[in-house]
């Protein structure tokens, strides 16, 4: 329970003698399952490093306008012709 209370206390987690129950008895079945992966023969089994194939698949980086001005404007609350109205920042 001492060990429950430090990481409870670490993590800045509160909770009653019930939830700590739950917590160790949920503790318990991680160790529990790491146990059973360290029994695995993965001697031959190379590290998986990226989840698919695709490594760095990457889009070129290409600047274009998505938006077009009259449509930027369009949902603007406060607007002065071509600009953009906002509150003045500097005094």
């Amino acid at each position: 329970m001492q060990t429950i209370r430090k990481i409870a206390h670490l993590a800045r987690l509160e909770f009653n003698e019930e939830k700590e129950q739950e917590v160790l008895q949920d503790l318990n079945k991680i160790l529990n399952w790491v146990d059973q992966l360290r029994e695995l023969d993965t001697e031959n089994v190379e590290p998986l490093i990226h989840m698919s194939h695709e490594v760095n698949v990457m889009r070129e980086d290409v600047a274009e306008n998505t938006v077009s001005h009259d449509a930027a404007l369009k949902n603007a609350p406060k607007k002065d012709s071509d600009y953009f109205r906002v509150p003045k920042v500097l005094e």
